[in-house]
């Protein structure tokens, strides 16, 4: 995608091994990733989450992003 010309940035997926969360260091590396993006120059940041992880999505919502849609990916194998 571009954004007046400029190419937007995608953020994600953002994980934190279970021993370490609740501690803040998923959303410092999210937030830094986020700010060096936009001081790169990217006019937008484009960011997937879970719906059903309202930990994440609250992070999220600290960060500035808002929810747009909801959308729904299917992936095809093939059966043997």
């Amino acid at each position: 995608m571009l954004a007046r010309g400029r190419p937007l940035a995608r953020v994600g997926p953002v994980c934190t091994d279970p021993g370490h969360r609740r501690r803040g260091y998923g959303a410092a590396v999210a937030a830094a990733a986020c700010q060096r993006a936009l001081d790169d120059g990217a006019p937008e940041l484009l960011l997937y989450g879970d719906r059903d992880n309202a930990t994440s999505n609250a992070l999220y919502v600290r960060l500035g992003f808002e929810h747009l849609e909801d959308r729904t990916t299917l992936r095809f194998v093939a059966r043997p």
